[in-house]
């Protein structure tokens, strides 16, 4: 009877201890394995990590029924979405201390009057990174400012094959429009129809649609040209300086303008633990460890505490921390109705197929 006894007790601790669990539905590149650990350690439970390559495929996974996800973290327009889908949970900010460390110009955006849903938690801007030295050799070097460099069958046709896109209907149409001089929010059919046929054009050239691996192939110099997220290549350019690569990365804003994607963490509803979600958020909201995304992952960053902790050079890439010049030349991606969403599907869906 002892022994029934102590074996009950041991499955009913194992259960509570593997109950300790902070379940983040996460962006790749997103969350430093340090960060990870000292977090783990902080609140004694540990961190599981699930991940998403575009909001759509996070919003299409909710939408679909995915449960036991605790903390998720939406672009703005996504965060809309998920607040008009009822399925984020009002913000407790007694819960939240370290909630005054934000930078007041990243609070009350459109998506969430007063911040009722979400917490700023970084941004990246969506651009072009290059082989620096492969397209000096190309003669290439002065189009890394432009979009004509992903679009225009004329500069790829000397780097067909080395090029690769987000597999991401909004960020993809958006830059396609900017290159056209349109607003990255337009929803007028014609500016789609003249997106999708700057789209085909350039199509034939590019390797591929890649939302996961254009890290590596950047770093091993597979290709030539990304376009993607600016955390993603800094982690690039790092990744090749520290193997020592024969060449240089680099990566650079657009003249015609790039989207900012300003990332935030929301609560779900029906989030498991919710008591740890808030323990994660506040401890990311410190000014130190916000610092650290900044450092070793390139994101740019919403929390004003976190300034004196980020590393000088650092807050000299316009891409990481942009200029006064540079930032009326971002746009920030809205949220699309029902209508406009099924209509850009099929623009996506003709891109996707031919």
């Amino acid at each position: 009877m002892k022994k029934i006894l102590a074996l009950l007790a041991l499955a009913a601790s194992t259960q509570a201890f593997a109950a300790e669990e902070l379940h983040l539905y996460n962006w790749n590149n997103y969350l430093s394995e340090s960060a990870a650990k000292s977090f783990e350690a902080y609140c004694k439970c540990k961190l599981v990590q699930d991940y998403y390559g575009d909001n759509e495929e996070l919003l299409a996974k909710l939408a679909a029924g995915a449960k036991g996800y605790d903390i998720v973290v939406p672009t703005g327009f996504a965060v809309d979405a998920l607040i008009k889908q009822g399925k984020a949970q009002p913000l407790d900010k007694a819960q939240l201390p370290n909630f005054k460390n934000l930078n007041p110009g990243y609070l009350n955006s459109f998506f969430d009057k007063g911040n009722k849903y979400s917490a700023p938690y970084a941004f990246t801007t969506t651009l072009i990174g290059y082989n620096e030295t492969k397209l000096k050799q190309l003669g290439l070097e002065g189009k890394v400012n432009t979009w004509a460099l992903i679009f225009d069958p004329a500069l790829l046709s000397k780097i067909k094959g080395k090029v690769t896109v987000l597999d991401s209907q909004r960020e993809l149409i958006a830059a396609a429009l900017m290159y056209l001089g349109k607003p990255a929010n337009s929803t007028n059919p014609a500016d789609w129809k003249a997106a999708r046929d700057v789209i085909l054009k350039a199509k034939p050239y590019w390797a591929a649609f890649n939302n996961q691996s254009y890290i590596k192939e950047l770093t091993v110099g597979n290709i030539y040209v990304a376009f993607g997220y600016s955390n993603d290549m800094f982690q690039a350019q790092q990744d090749a300086k520290k193997a020592k690569r024969a060449f240089a990365l680099n990566f650079s804003l657009q003249k015609e303008g790039n989207t900012l994607s300003l990332d935030n963490f929301v609560v779900l509803k029906d989030a498991p633990r919710k008591d740890l979600a808030y323990k994660f958020i506040n401890f990311m909201l410190d000014g130190k460890n916000a610092a650290g995304l900044t450092n070793e992952m390139g994101n740019g960053n919403p929390n004003a505490a976190a300034g004196k902790f980020v590393k000088t050079e650092l807050t000299k890439i316009p891409a990481i921390f942009p200029t006064t010049t540079d930032l009326p030349r971002l746009q920030q991606l809205h949220d699309l109705n029902a209508k406009d969403r099924r209509e850009l599907n099929k623009v996506w869906s003709e891109i996707k197929l031919k």
